[in-house]
């Protein structure tokens, strides 16, 4: 998905909110929003927000030093969702259909994301999101592609939503590669966000070698899209993930909460719609 218009002013206040958590003087800040007005002037027309998000916060951690300013979050995130695996485990295990139970309850921990909101109720929107129906559902063609499939790859989004998506694949039951970034950026998990939420003792955790906050195919490590390109049923979370791969020609299922209205037009539903939503290999 290349990065219309309406995203540029969302890419400005992502790297205000972020520089304020590093820095005071709104003097630096300023160089930052500088910086960054000056790459976005030479920006080509059609490239993916995640492309754009990596150079955002290249700007901020050359300028601050900081390379993780989410690190603490990251982990309170975790920690919080970690207190609440053992009651949404009980209730996937008692629901009728277990595995879209799961699955659900995976695509409602995407709204853990600060490069979107700044504030949410994590136990509240979860019961929410569990509650209500999805938007677009394909989770028949789910189940039918995950029966017959032998090579699974999970792609992950951000630290504490990979407690929910441990659920998901441990009901999955079956072996899964689980992709997490090359370094920190935003509140995306890394390697060790993923064994902090237990991902290591249901899946193999390797990386993408990409360093944006998405799935950015030119910017992954070779031996990553030779694991990719041989997948039965890529399983993507997240805007990030999606904006980067909506425009492949991969078996992808997309599995995220639309949080901004640019995603939700692109996919053609209303904003804050719960979305599990197939892309066939074949497809254009």
């Amino acid at each position: 998905m290349r990065a219309y218009l309406d995203c540029y002013p969302c890419f400005f206040t992502q790297a205000l909110k972020t520089s304020r958590m590093i820095l005071t003087d709104e003097r630096e800040i300023w160089k930052i929003l500088s910086a960054l007005s000056s790459y976005l002037s030479g920006v080509a027309f059609g490239v993916t927000p995640p492309e754009i998000g990596r150079e955002i916060y290249r700007i901020i951690a050359e300028y601050t030093g900081v390379e993780d300013p989410y690190y603490e979050l990251k982990n309170k995130c975790t920690k919080q969702a970690l207190t609440l695996y053992p009651e949404f485990k009980k209730i996937v295990a008692n629901s009728d259909d277990s595995l879209l139970t799961a699955a659900k309850l995976a695509i409602a921990g995407n709204i853990i994301d600060f490069g979107i909101a700044e504030k949410f109720d994590l136990e509240k929107d979860v019961r929410e999101i569990l509650a209500g129906g999805l938007t677009i559902d394909d989770y028949q063609e789910f189940r039918l592609a995950l029966e017959s499939a032998e090579k699974i790859i999970y792609l992950g989004d951000n630290a504490g939503e990979t407690v929910f998506d441990r659920i998901l694949i441990e009901e999955m039951r079956k072996p899964v590669t689980y992709v997490v970034r090359e370094k920190p950026i935003i509140n995306d998990a890394v390697y060790e966000d993923a064994v902090a939420a237990g991902i290591d003792k249901t899946a193999e955790i390797i990386s993408s070698g990409c360093d944006g906050p998405g799935t950015i195919l030119g910017m992954c490590d070779p031996e990553f899209l030779d694991i990719l390109r041989t997948a039965d049923l890529i399983i993507s979370k997240g805007q990030g993930n999606y904006e980067g791969l909506s425009d492949e020609n991969l078996p992808v299922f997309f599995l995220l909460k639309a949080k901004c209205h640019v995603i939700a037009r692109d996919i053609g539903v209303e904003e804050g719609s719960i979305i599990l939503k197939r892309k066939s290999k074949s497809s254009a």
